[in-house]
């Protein structure tokens, strides 16, 4: 794998966790405020922006790359976005999750080794 490999693999899991994180926030807020809000609308539109993105890399990415190589490095964006649940939407990590999130990086290192 080349660098620029890396940086848009890199770049596709950070967009989809963007996106995730924004239509979660986006989701939260409306509960109480429903789409009427401005900040809502933008939060959404900027999932929606994150995602959009997220989808064209990952096409892109199939074109390179065998869907066996890259579908375990989208289980990083299962850590990812624990930790960025528990950092910006304070949502509690359990010592369940944080075994998981461990053995899928162990998963992910082995595949990409090969």
């Amino acid at each position: 794998m080349t660098l620029w490999s890396f940086v848009l693999i890199l770049v596709w899991l950070v967009t989809f966790v963007a996106g995730q994180i924004f239509f979660k926030r986006a989701m939260e807020l409306s509960s109480a405020a429903a789409f009427r809000s401005r900040k809502i609308i933008s939060i959404l539109g900027a999932g929606i922006f994150s995602m959009t993105i997220s989808f064209f890399l990952n096409l892109g990415l199939l074109q390179r790359f065998d869907l066996s190589y890259l579908y375990p490095f989208q289980g990083l964006s299962v850590i990812i976005i624990s930790l960025m649940a528990a950092v910006i939407l304070k949502e509690k990590l359990t010592m369940q999750l944080a075994i998981g999130s461990l053995l899928i990086t162990v998963g992910v290192v082995l595949v990409s080794l090969s």
